[in-house]
């Protein structure tokens, strides 16, 4: 009798898709081919554990066989991906998929992911393969605006730099600012915006406050932090952004504290520069330190009230 054929699934193209190898004869076995996506289950996707017990899987789309079927798809989720982390001990997976793989979310919806986040070209679904009620972390609840406030003080004359957007219904004076770009810095922020706006060269401070709001409308509904900054001025001739601003010009801070032609913020911190050009800025002011993170090569900003420098210069060596 015919020995039988033992044969080993092996991706021959990416492109083409599967194929069965025969570990006997050293050649493709036809007789096979049809059974390699049901044989092939460990080879489809690898996932990657994080140090917090749950796995990553990414579905690569140069990597995944093209010609996949959903139901093939199902068929490894159920049989090897969700038994295999379980029996692991893992406690959640993170499944990331392009979004030209799209057709394998409903399959991975119907054994229980959810959606996590998406970006523009994939999305994550999330599944808790642990006990009680999911403990992963929710998605980025939050955009940040930076106003480079009143942060424009001219400390010479006790002028600052105030805008009035074009787009709005109610022609308000207010602090040049926007939305800060991913990865980048606060106090980055501050300076382009005040430049994009106004044409103001600056460079940055402190920090001075911030305001939470939720639901925020213009937000898409989430929550928005703004953080308002103090700058100093570089330069002082205005050239401001005719697409985004109505006015733009230098006025007194006291001034700024008193007009009704504001919002209720910017009147607030108005008031907060004015007690800190009169009274000293150390007295308002959140300056900012880097540190090296836990993560190596990583480094954060942290922003608080200035420390006297027997405190600044204090070692873990001192003991008084």
């Amino acid at each position: 009798a015919a020995r039988s054929c033992f044969c080993t699934p092996i991706v021959l193209s990416r492109r083409r898709g599967l194929k069965a190898f025969c570990s006997r004869t050293g050649k493709h076995c036809q007789q096979q081919n049809e059974q390699v996506t049901a044989t092939t289950k460990n080879s489809l996707i690898t996932g990657k554990s994080d140090k917090f017990g749950g796995v990553t899987v990414h579905l690569n789309e140069h990597e995944f066989p093209s010609d996949l079927s959903e139901d093939a798809f199902l068929d490894y989720i159920q049989g090897y991906s969700l038994s295999q982390w379980r029996a692991e001990g893992k406690v959640a997976v993170w499944l990331h998929v392009p979004i030209f793989q799209s057709r394998f979310v409903t399959v991975a919806a119907s054994q229980g992911f959810a959606f996590h986040h998406a970006e523009k070209d994939s999305s994550t679904l999330t599944l808790w393969l642990g006990q009680g009620t999911s403990r992963l972390p929710g998605y980025a609840t939050h955009q940040v605006g930076v106003a480079a406030l009143g942060a424009v003080l001219d400390e010479r004359n006790g002028k600052v730099l105030v805008v009035q957007d074009k787009n709005k219904t109610a022609n308000a004076w207010k602090f040049p600012g926007g939305l800060s770009d991913p990865g980048e810095n606060i106090g980055i922020t501050a300076i382009r915006e005040v430049f994009e706006e106004t044409g103001i060269r600056s460079e940055f401070k402190s920090l001075l406050s911030i305001r939470q709001q939720h639901n925020h409308p213009g937000a898409f509904g989430i929550s928005d932090m703004y953080i308002i900054c103090r700058l100093k001025p570089l330069s002082f001739d205005i050239n401001f952004c005719h697409q985004e601003c109505l006015k733009c010009e230098w006025m007194d801070v006291a001034e700024l504290a008193k007009t009704n032609e504001t919002t209720p913020i910017t009147s607030r911190i108005a008031k907060l520069l004015l007690y800190g050009y009169r009274e000293g800025f150390d007295q308002i002011d959140l300056v900012v330190k880097e540190l090296p993170a836990v993560y190596t090569g990583l480094h954060y900003q942290l922003y608080h009230n200035r420390l006297p420098m027997p405190y600044e210069n204090m070692s873990f060596s001192d003991k008084s």
